[in-house]
């Protein structure tokens, strides 16, 4: 069995059981030590043979799997969530063609570990209830499909977090404020560094001020840029998720002092 699993934004604890599960019976492990921190593979109980995947192209990594797939359980790591930018989808397409077993386990993204590190809820009423995952093409620029340039997805003002571009912070900056972005140059910033890590460092600025601070921050790998109103410090409207004049099919619309719905024995304002 080959399993392609998310190992999460860098923490240890920050992997789901499955993938715990995966490493623990895992005979072959192949990950990019620049990506994925070398503690993930405390999980490891059967003293897996190990495959640095950071120097290697995809052809090294199906010669792994064609020499091991019956014999090994290979555990593929992949950082953050592996549909994520993880570039799985050839190596899946090479599984089906190959008649290999195999599996996606999913993982925490850096997004929502970003999102965890400054107490920020990334869909809020009347600001965002979108979320834009991108990057800017770089050295990837055959890649990436004409329609979405960072000019074209910024008009929304959507929540935005832009992965794989630190390394061009002046373009990155300038493509955020290019008509017809609803950005501004005081629209709020998170810039993540390693989240999660133990050196995990988070910034907060402004799209204005982005391209200096990426510049002083220094770091041009595993960083998270976040876009997006719901980053400013300010009181939000209220959801209509628990407002008691908002009814749905398993609660009845009711006013605020209404005891409708309550478990017996409880009080108004206790968590239960």
């Amino acid at each position: 069995m080959i399993s392609f699993v998310g190992a999460g934004p860098g923490a240890e604890d920050l992997i789901t059981l499955r993938g715990i599960n995966r490493l623990k019976d895992a005979d072959t492990v192949i990950w990019a030590s620049s990506l994925v921190p070398s503690s993930i593979l405390n999980h490891c109980q059967k003293s897996p043979d190990l495959f640095d995947s950071s120097g290697m192209t995809l052809e090294d990594v199906l010669r792994i799997y064609d020499e091991r797939h019956v014999s090994s359980n290979i555990v593929r790591l992949h950082s953050g969530d592996p549909t994520i930018y993880g570039a799985i989808q050839e190596q899946i397409e090479y599984c089906i063609s190959s008649n290999y077993d195999f599996e996606v386990v999913p993982g925490v993204s850096s997004l929502a570990a970003t999102a965890s590190s400054i107490a920020k809820e990334l869909t809020l009423p009347k600001v965002s209830q979108t979320i834009i995952q991108t990057r800017l093409p770089n050295r990837t620029v055959n890649s990436m499909p004409p329609n979405e340039t960072l000019a074209n997805l910024t008009a929304s003002g959507s929540t935005m977090a832009i992965y794989l571009s630190a390394a061009n912070p002046t373009k990155l900056q300038s493509e955020l404020l290019k008509p017809p972005s609803a950005y501004k140059k005081d629209t709020p910033v998170a810039i993540a560094i390693k989240v999660s890590w133990p050196d995990e460092k988070i910034i907060l600025t402004t799209v204005g001020n982005l391209a200096e601070t990426l510049k002083q921050a220094g770091a041009t790998t595993t960083v998270l840029v976040v876009v997006g109103e719901v980053l400013r410090d300010k009181k939000v409207a209220r959801s209509h998720l628990y407002s008691p004049d908002f009814a749905h099919r398993y609660r009845k619309k009711s006013n605020a002092e209404s005891t409708q719905g309550r478990p017996t024995g409880t009080t108004p304002g206790k968590v239960v």
